[in-house]
């Protein structure tokens, strides 16, 4: 079943619309897709107007940049500490914006890309 991203059949009031139209295939919704900790796996996906973005749905390196320096390092992660997106994602290891992973370096530092849109990861380290 698809995920459709148009409007609801229902008003706030609980009333109802009446469609003035079907759904159209632009209205569709792509499915939920995830990254996680582990080897690299990107998806391409055609978008409106023939351009493409890229799904990451594994990683296990992060570009950091450190306080004071315009130079990104390339970093691997171990694990994910703590997401505010959603707590069950630090367990099963999933990378969103604003995570908070640890370094192979013993430091922390936060994701400040979307990995789910641009196709990289990013981030800054976190001074302790």
């Amino acid at each position: 079943m698809a995920l459709w991203q148009g409007r609801s059949k229902r008003k706030h009031t609980g009333g109802r619309y009446r469609p003035a139209r079907k759904k159209r295939k632009f209205e569709i919704a792509s499915e939920h897709r995830v990254c996680v900790v582990g080897p690299s796996r990107k998806k391409r996906l055609r978008t409106r107007g023939g351009k493409f973005k890229f799904k990451l749905l594994g990683e296990e390196y992060i570009n950091v940049v450190e306080k004071g320096s315009t130079k990104p390092v390339r970093r691997k992660i171990v694990s994910v500490i703590e997401n505010p997106a959603n707590p069950h994602y630090v367990r099963r290891n999933i990378l969103t914006k604003g995570a908070i992973v640890q370094l192979d370096d013993k430091r922390k530092a936060r994701i400040t890309s979307r990995p789910g849109q641009d196709g990289v990861i990013n981030g800054v380290i976190i001074e302790e």
